[in-house]
């Protein structure tokens, strides 16, 4: 069967720079599902885009269908033909269904014990030209476009106004309306350097058919190569280096059809402002990237991408240069103006913002957040008075103009003003670092006080939502608190403190006095961040019943958590684990059909009366006092291997025992062994859980 390359392009309006990526994706995805679905075989297919427009080149694509065998059931054989062979009102019905004779069906033996009438035909396949204008609709219809447009007096709705339509499948447009536009051959180059139809005879010259004479680049990551090469270029002219930030770059790229690079330079002057405040300015506002030396320290240059060839590029250089100069301009007197009050004096100003309407304002979170910082930082080792003041300062640069004009540097600045005004190095520090970890991979505070200060902002928060009955629901979670809860998991865990996070939530508990607070409230916050590190270990591959081994356990102290998942996991991996955690399970089932009241570990060594059960009990009680400095080390990888060789004992203990004696006091010793022998493991963990069978 012949192949031929197939091609369409959608030009339309600038596209969302920010959503080009993604809609290329997801229209390449969408065509090739629809080619699997329809049977279409192929060799490749690739994803073009730019500002205008949206391709799909599809290499050595069948010009037809497979042909397919169609089959349809009818009745039973014994309800087909009466005794004289006559075909019944059900066999002529069936044929009549399938515009057959009855002499021309099948008898089908289906496997299941029986024979049935059967139209069986053969389905030619479709031509492939016929079936791709309903494959390029799908797969529009289904592009990830939360709003989109309409325009004229069409009723026709895209991401943005189309304006031409090419579908080419080998040599031969492929006739049909899509968006409002007729397919034909033709796309459109530049709009500045050559807004006129081009002509494109076959897909394969697509690509260079754009490039010359049209100016687009339309390969994404060959203009991403492209702009990164040049970027990285004219930087080294002023012995710079470019630092190119990947969002950014994925975003001038989604700007532009033929990108030019030209470097530009800022007054010398604006070097003392704080580098991020002059690296926002130029990224987030002008789309430029940031230069620095040898020693990291920036320098007073940008580099801007153009989408034209300027025949003055000096003039284009100074036009954003004047464009900068203001912005920077602005960003030095919101410097300036803000060092004149001191972050201390602008606490009174954070009551008048409210943090939640239930919860007060910013400054009432602020002081909440100073007295469990102070108790956090006192009990890992850290200052607590330091800890305390950054937490009663943290928010105060919400309400600096620097901060206003790019909320982005919130903390930086605080940083920074509270170095201005003298204050300790451990409290700039920690206003900083107590917004870390922002997202998810991010730093986390270096400082001790950064981390008691970030944990009890997040915990304040995270508290008070769920004292006013707003936690997160389905995917909702406009607060944050699912992050915000890995974000304290995170700390707690990578700067290994010992900290007790349960008794943490209940001091956090302790300082919203106005709410009307449930008993349960702890508890359920304790789960909420518990079912956060059943993701987290999920995510390093840790089965979900090692989990709930130790989650049975329910250890308050993170760390001690995670050391109790790893020493199981160990664990599980042992010869004798299977074996154990059936015999824990065997166990647990026996107890639990007891009178908890009369159960105890005291084991009667003169009620042992058979040789298994009197071996297993001096094992269990010499195993007790071999793990006890293992247990004070927390060392519990060493505690279950050291119980892992009482498989034998085990065993033998249920093959030649009777647990459920007769004699009571026989029965209630026996148990009693079980129980201690039960509380061994559970030191560490419930390891019942990983029975497999």
């Amino acid at each position: 069967m012949s192949v031929k390359d197939f091609l369409v392009e959608i030009g339309t309006e600038e596209l969302p720079p920010k959503a080009l990526k993604q809609l290329a994706t997801a229209f390449l995805q969408g065509i090739e599902s629809e080619l699997q679905e329809k049977q279409l075989n192929y060799s490749s297919a690739t994803a073009y885009a730019s500002p205008r427009r949206l391709a799909v080149f599809v290499k050595q694509l069948k010009e037809y269908q497979p042909d397919s065998r169609l089959q349809i059931l009818g009745p039973p054989v014994s309800a087909a033909f009466d005794a004289q062979g006559e075909p019944s009102a059900a066999a002529q019905g069936f044929a009549r269904k399938c515009n057959t004779s009855v002499d021309q069906l099948q008898q089908i033996d289906t496997g299941k014990g029986g024979i049935k009438l059967a139209f069986q035909s053969e389905q030619k396949g479709l031509a492939t030209t016929l079936l791709l204008p309903s494959i390029v609709q799908h797969s529009i219809d289904r592009l990830p476009i939360p709003k989109r447009m309409r325009w004229g007096s069409s009723r026709i709705e895209f991401v943005r106004p189309t304006h031409w339509l090419l579908m080419l499948f080998g040599e031969t447009v492929v006739d049909c309306e899509i968006l409002g536009q007729q397919s034909n051959r033709f796309s459109y180059g530049h709009r500045f350097h050559h807004n006129q139809p081009i002509q494109i005879d076959t897909p394969e010259d697509y690509r260079e058919r754009l490039r010359n004479p049209g100016f687009v680049i339309v390969d994404l990551e060959e203009r991403r190569a492209n702009i990164e090469k040049q970027v990285q270029t004219i930087a080294a002219n002023v012995n710079g280096h470019a630092v190119i930030d990947s969002d950014l770059l994925d975003e001038v790229t989604a700007l532009v059809e033929w990108p030019v690079a030209l470097i530009g330079r800022f007054d010398e002057e604006f070097l003392r402002l704080p580098d991020q405040a002059l690296i926002s300015s130029m990224k987030e506002h002008q789309k430029y990237f940031h230069l620095v030396n040898a020693n990291n320290e920036l320098i007073p240059h940008f580099i801007t991408l153009c989408n034209i060839e300027s025949k003055d590029p000096a003039q284009v250089i100074a036009g954003n240069e004047r464009v900068i100069r203001p912005r920077l301009s602005d960003a030095a007197f919101f410097f300036d103006a803000d060092r004149k009050t001191p972050l201390a004096n602008r606490l009174e100003s954070l009551k008048n913002i409210v943090f939640q309407s239930k919860l007060g304002s910013l400054h009432e979170k602020s002081e909440r957040v100073s007295i469990l910082a102070g108790k956090l930082a006192e009990q890992i080792q850290g200052d607590q008075s330091h800890a305390e003041r950054a937490g009663l300062l943290c928010k105060t640069d919400l309400v600096t103009l620097m901060v206003g004009e790019f909320p982005n540097l919130q903390g930086l600045m605080g940083q920074q003003y509270a170095h201005h005004d003298n204050e300790h190095d451990a409290v700039a520090n920690a206003i900083f670092e107590h917004y870390l970890p922002r997202y998810s991979g991010d730093s986390l505070p270096d400082s001790l006080e950064g981390c008691a200060v970030s944990i009890a902002d997040k915990l304040d928060t995270m508290t008070g939502l769920f004292a006013i009955g707003q936690p997160p629901t389905g995917d909702k979670d406009p607060f944050g608190l699912r992050r915000a809860a890995l974000g304290i998991l995170r700390i707690i865990i990578e700067k290994q403190l010992e900290l007790d996070l349960l008794a943490c939530i209940k001091s956090a508990i302790a300082t919203y006095q106005h709410l009307d607070i449930s008993n349960d409230l702890a508890d359920t916050i304790f789960d909420f961040m518990l079912d956060r590190f059943r993701a987290w270990f999920q995510d390093e591959g840790i089965p979900t019943n090692i989990f709930q081994a130790v989650y049975a356990r329910r250890p308050t102290q993170p760390l001690d958590f995670q050391r109790r998942i790893y020493a199981v996991n160990h664990f599980s991996k042992l010869a004798n684990a299977d074996a154990l955690a059936a015999a824990n399970k065997r166990v647990s089932n026996i107890l639990a059909k007891q009178e908890t009241e009369s159960l105890t570990t005291e084991v009667n060594t003169h009620l042992l009366s058979e040789e298994s059960e009197q071996h297993l009990a001096t094992l269990v009680t010499e195993k007790a006092q071999l793990i006890t400095p293992m247990l004070l080390n927390k060392d519990y990888s060493a505690v279950l291997e050291c119980l892992s060789d009482l498989r034998p004992a085990v065993d033998q203990f249920f093959d030649s025992v009777m647990v459920m004696a007769d004699d009571e006091a026989i029965r209630l010793n026996r148990l009693a062994l079980l129980q201690k022998l039960r509380a061994l493991f559970f030191e560490v963990a419930d390891i019942s859980f990983l029975q497999t069978s």
